[in-house]
């Protein structure tokens, strides 16, 4: 393993789902790209919390779109840190918002977007989307290509 990737706990190694998000870690490596912004997508098509109120279980297809700065997100540690969600009581709005502040926090990334694609709850899909602001000039940046709700029609 080389000198940069030598604090890093979970990717090689067995882990136990974390039992919360706070309790999850998120980790990063060094960028390998510094100064060029490039996006990194992550997809997570079957993200899963609870309501806060009733228990019952809300679904969602959440994208990450992210320009590094000196940082990128290992990727194990941020499946494990979605996945901890599972058993989470947290509103749409908050689950998605601490995803990406846990992020920002973590990476001080150039630019970070979230779209989070929320399952009907009541018969609404509620949709949640976030950035820290303009993309840098000539960045591309992708469409999300989440489709909007439509039920069955």
């Amino acid at each position: 393993m080389t000198e940069s990737y030598a604090g890093l706990t979970q990717l090689g190694q067995h882990v136990t789902q974390p039992a919360t998000p706070e309790a999850a870690k998120l980790e990063r490596v060094p960028n390998p790209h510094q100064g060029a912004d490039y996006v990194v997508r992550f997809t997570c098509p079957e993200f899963t919390s609870l309501c806060p109120l009733t228990g019952q279980p809300d679904f969602a297809h959440i994208v990450i779109d992210y320009i590094p700065g000196a940082w990128i997100v290992e990727s194990k540690s941020l499946k494990l840190f979605l996945t901890s969600f599972r058993n989470h009581g947290a509103f749409h709005e908050a689950c998605t918002m601490q995803i990406a502040q846990r992020i920002v926090d973590l990476l001080e990334p150039v630019w970070l977007r979230i779209g989070a694609y929320w399952y009907p709850r009541g018969g609404m899909p509620i949709d949640v989307f976030w950035q820290t602001g303009a993309p840098p000039a000539g960045a591309w940046i992708a469409d999300q290509g989440v489709a909007p709700y439509r039920g069955r029609g």
